[in-house]
């Protein structure tokens, strides 16, 4: 391979993939002072990382598998990542209807005590046992259900959470790549040499540590890199969830407890909607393809129907979606048993490569922190962990670090927002709040009437939020804007997605396609 390389993308760490985990490594080695380059063959966040239940959890059912340190190190990280970035991301409740033919409520009260005290807690509420007759849990449940427990855990926009620890990377030095594909890697006694593929054409690149965090795609990586398959197998296992008109009013959510010994969420999406999910399903193609079966949806809509007095069939689906997930090889029987904790794989045989594999998204923080404490070293530019007291772009509603008045704070912080820019229609002030926070302020930058944010491409999206999301986060399509930097496609006929796809195209030929400054 040619050592020659274009000088503007020498770099300390090359990061390939741009998932949850290669976007928060991204991000905490920038933060280092490191010199880095994020290569992502697609969309940030295009594959596994908006596929997810969308939940920063400890993981209760991990519990009976004996996963006491995985939920204990899941559950640490929930307050400090609810706090980092409380727009996108805010507390839920959990309801779970007690069947005493599944698991007797004894088994129950204990796991949840565990659950309780497996880490410390600042503002998250303990577990409580209710009745459900007369409470608003209970009113869409079949009155065969009368006693529930329920427990707290978050919700996480995760799409944008991807996104937004790509643009603190961004912003605090690192060179973002979507839609470029890395096609051949040689390793050298200290630098790495890759010719990557994009918009721009092919190029070379040089890094002194390589990162493959690609993954579904991390054991393909690592043979590209090395010539030889990783020790460490994976096991692809695909997660679908399908979304129905809403099922129940409030705003809890529920787990609920399959005859086959899994568990499956109901919760409330996009304000008109329920989400339910997930299966587990050993998968073999391409993950880059993974898709939601019949056999899949029926499964789930059968579930919810065990559950819910109103009943629900596939024609009820109004939008599904599957991702597939890089658990580590175990011993477990079934794919729902195979552990989510993940494994940093080290090789210093040459230039450094870091391979990850495995992780969830509410570890992803302590995952990177950790990846990016072995490079530091390895680099001989070893600096302090710091991410745990920083928030996210955006996150800063109530000051420049993590503070729990940011979650419990919210809705005034938008009431404040509304009072600003009376003007603004309070559905959209509310979602711009929830995808932007702070950054809200760019979008409104000049604007003191609805006319100055431009036409209404579609309904609720006028053409300054478009602007924004080309120049400062790497939109391309119709796809990136209505499915992951926003779910509008959900309230979108097929005239509004075509009229939004149509404006891109524009708007990229005007502007010759600039990338964001």
């Amino acid at each position: 391979m040619n050592e020659a390389a274009d000088a503007a993308l020498d770099c300390d760490v090359l990061v390939v993939g741009g998932g949850i985990n290669g976007a928060g490594i991204a991000r905490d080695a920038a933060g280092r002072g490191m010199r880095v380059v994020l290569c992502e063959q697609d969309d940030l966040g295009a594959h596994t990382s908006s596929a997810s239940s969308k939940l920063v959890h400890g993981g209760l059912r991990y519990l009976e598998h004996g996963e006491f340190g995985l939920v204990r190190k899941a559950l640490a990280e929930r307050e400090v990542l609810l706090c980092s970035a409380p727009h996108i991301m805010r507390p839920l409740r959990f309801v779970m209807p007690h069947d005493p033919a599944r698991r007797p409520a004894w088994l129950v009260r204990a796991g949840l005590f565990l659950y309780d005290r497996l880490a410390r807690r600042a503002f998250l509420p303990a577990s409580r046992a209710i009745v459900l007759a007369g409470h608003p849990a209970g009113a869409p449940l079949k009155p065969a259900y009368a006693r529930a427990f329920v427990y707290a855990d978050g919700w996480v926009d995760d799409a944008r959470l991807v996104l937004l620890n790509a643009l603190d990377a961004h912003e605090r030095g690192a060179t973002v790549l979507t839609r470029t594909r890395c096609m051949a890697l040689a390793r050298g006694a200290s630098h790495w040499s890759a010719r990557v593929e994009g918009p721009e054409g092919s190029r070379m690149l040089r890094a002194r540590c390589l990162v493959n965090a690609a993954g579904p795609w991390a054991a393909k990586l690592a043979q590209l890199a090395t010539g030889a398959a990783p020790a460490q197998r994976l096991r692809l296992v695909k997660g679908s969830h399908i979304v129905l008109p809403r099922l129940f009013e409030h705003d809890h959510a529920y787990l609920f407890q399959h005859p086959d010994g899994r568990v499956v969420f109901a919760m409330p999406f996009e304000g008109a909607y329920t989400l339910v999910g997930t299966t587990d399903v050993e998968y073999g193609g391409d993950p880059g393809r993974a898709a939601i079966t019949a056999t899949e949806t029926a499964y789930l809509c059968e579930l919810a129907n065990r559950y819910f007095r109103r009943q629900v069939g596939p024609a009820d689906v109004v939008w599904s979606y599957a991702g597939v997930r890089p658990l580590l090889e175990d011993e477990a029987a079934s794919a729902s048993a195979a552990t989510r904790d993940y494994l940093l794989a080290r090789d210093t045989r040459g230039a450094p490569l870091l391979s990850v594999f495995g992780g969830k998204i509410t570890t992803y923080r302590l995952l990177s922190e950790q990846a990016a404490d072995w490079i530091g070293c390895r680099l001989g530019a070893a600096r302090g962990a710091w991410t745990a007291h920083a928030v996210l772009p955006g996150g800063d509603l109530f000051g420049p670090t993590p503070d729990t008045r940011a979650v419990s704070g919210f809705g005034r912080w938008v009431a404040a927002l509304q009072g600003h820019h009376p003007w603004l229609p309070a559905p959209l002030a509310l979602r711009w709040a929830r995808a932007y926070g702070s950054r809200v302020a760019t979008l409104l930058s000049g604007a003191a009437c609805l006319a100055d944010l431009g036409p209404e491409i579609a309904p609720g999206l006028h053409a300054a939020e478009l602007r924004y999301l080309l120049r400062h986060e790497w939109a391309r399509c119709a796809e990136d804007v209505l499915w992951r930097r926003s779910k509008l496609g959900l309230h979108m006929g097929p005239e509004d997605a075509a009229a939004v796809r149509d404006w891109i195209a524009a708007e990229l030929a005007r502007t010759e396609g600039a990338l964001p400054a």
